[in-house]
């Protein structure tokens, strides 16, 4: 124990290291490689005594510090990837530090589950939605959309008289989606639905991602009568195109069904006057994922769910530990450990408590209008250079594009991504290889799009 010690009596020290460490890094982001291909080796047998921390952030610093990529930084453009505001820093330290395990919101034990209520009430503020949603944070958009399906599961069973969650799905449960996520296909098979057992809805006509609401309501018409679970888009990951939510709301007044929405990042469109459009009518659906570790720009793992508060007793049965004594109004007695799937629980949303509170509803209106801003920007660039085209046009903060010489994509991109200025992902879409450059990040700027489009034109002038 003397390393265990030792480290204790210089807690202030390794604190105020690693804080200047960390102070260096996020002061010296912009110039830090978007990427490496350098190679580490693993050590596989433990030290018998340890090193103590000092040591051990020294190794740490030899051989890994210099390997991290700036993913949380301004020019990360691949995946869906945010950063992390100062607020959210500062939250995201004090969670760790306080170590919660956040479940109950009353009783003598720890209530820090009244933060992530509050915070959820924050969030429905920030979007706009109704406050006839309960939610809670998870780990991911995965981990949201299993929430929110697997209590879309259950009521889809009681509408058969079963009980899913105590006696096991049997026979086929029917759902319908035109372009879902990877994630909410993976849900899919963790819940025993199957990932290949959706029925696939026909997207619309025009270089479109959306459903397309005719074939829609045909496919339900062919279910004669049967329940079943809609899984609609808040934003696409290649294009960022919505479902049209009206009109979903419209069948949903004369057909039975779930009804639930990903929108992980589209679900930011919110934030803004000009694009609250594109979410019309999300108000009334049944379930709701947003990934909070993407645009509202906390770190990772943050997520929430939002599902009706009429459905409180088919999540609880869902979710419910082995010893909840009750089957009656499941906020007596409230804790998430009967909501949702973890028993041990971060206090994620501190964080997200942190950076709301901090910025506010007009904080969140910029980071969501330069964001997009910034990819029109960048769709402009794409748009006026021969070498380049676009796949799609730009609905708000994803840029899908291509080299007009499809063979060159690939070598493209590896150039692009090992000189370490800028990061993209690779894509697939409409039967053509593409990049994909998606804007979540509340430092990018005018420059960062300079930045990557000089190293763009650098790699074409290469050849």
């Amino acid at each position: 124990m003397n390393n265990l010690n030792t480290d204790q009596q210089n807690l202030d020290v390794l604190l105020t290291a690693v804080k200047q460490q960390g102070i260096d890094y996020l002061n010296h982001i912009q110039e830090r490689t978007t990427s490496s291909s350098a190679e580490v080796g693993i050590v596989y047998d433990l030290n018998e005594e340890g090193i103590g921390a000092k040591n051990a952030l020294a190794q740490f610093n030899e051989r890994f510090e210099p390997l991290m990529v700036a993913s949380s930084g301004p020019r990360y453009w691949g995946f869906v990837t945010g950063g992390t505001t100062p607020a959210a820093i500062a939250g995201d330290w004090l969670s760790t530090i306080y170590d919660q395990n956040t479940q109950s919101a009353i009783g003598t034990g720890d209530i820090s589950a009244v933060i992530e209520l509050e915070t959820i009430q924050l969030l429905l503020s920030l979007f706009n939605l109704p406050k006839d949603y309960f939610g809670g944070f998870v780990t991911g958009a995965t981990m949201s959309n299993f929430t929110c399906l697997a209590v879309a599961r259950q009521w889809i069973g009681k509408q058969l008289g079963k009980d899913f969650a105590r006696e096991g799905v049997s026979g086929t449960i029917k759902v319908l989606s035109a372009t879902p996520h990877s994630s909410s296909v993976k849900s899919l098979s963790m819940l025993g639905l199957g990932s290949g057992n959706f029925i696939q809805v026909k997207v619309m006509e025009g270089n479109r991602e959306a459903l397309d609401v005719a074939d829609l309501e045909l496919k339900i018409k062919a279910l004669n009568g049967e329940p079943f679970i809609l899984i609609s888009s808040g934003g696409t990951v290649n294009t960022v195109d919505f479902d049209d939510f009206e009109s979903i709301n419209t069948l949903k007044e004369k057909y039975n069904f779930w009804w639930h929405i990903d929108a992980a990042f589209g679900g930011f469109a919110s934030c803004s006057p000009r694009y609250r459009h594109l979410l019309k009518g999300w108000e009334n659906a049944d379930s709701i994922t947003v990934d909070c570790h993407k645009w509202l720009n906390v770190p990772y793992e943050s997520a929430v769910f939002f599902v009706k508060e009429k459905h409180q007793l088919l999540q609880v049965e869902t979710f419910q530990n082995s010893n909840a004594a009750y089957l009656g109004d499941p906020m007596e007695n409230f804790s998430y450990l009967n909501f949702l799937p973890e028993n041990s629980r971060r206090l994620k949303a501190l964080p997200a408590w942190f950076t709301l509170t901090s910025y506010g509803k007009k904080g969140y209106q910029e980071i969501v209008e330069s964001n997009i801003e910034m990819a029109l920007l960048f769709a402009g660039f794409i748009n006026n250079h021969p070498a380049f085209e676009l796949l799609a046009p730009v609905r708000l903060n994803t840029v899908c594009f291509s080299l007009t010489d499809e063979s060159l994509v690939v070598t493209f991109l590896e150039k692009l991504n090992t000189k370490g200025k800028v990061f993209m992902t690779p894509t697939f879409y409409n039967g053509k290889k593409g990049i994909r450059a998606a804007f979540v990040n509340w430092q990018t700027s005018v420059a960062d799009v300079k930045l990557a489009t000089n190293a763009m034109l650098e790699i074409l002038a290469e050849r």
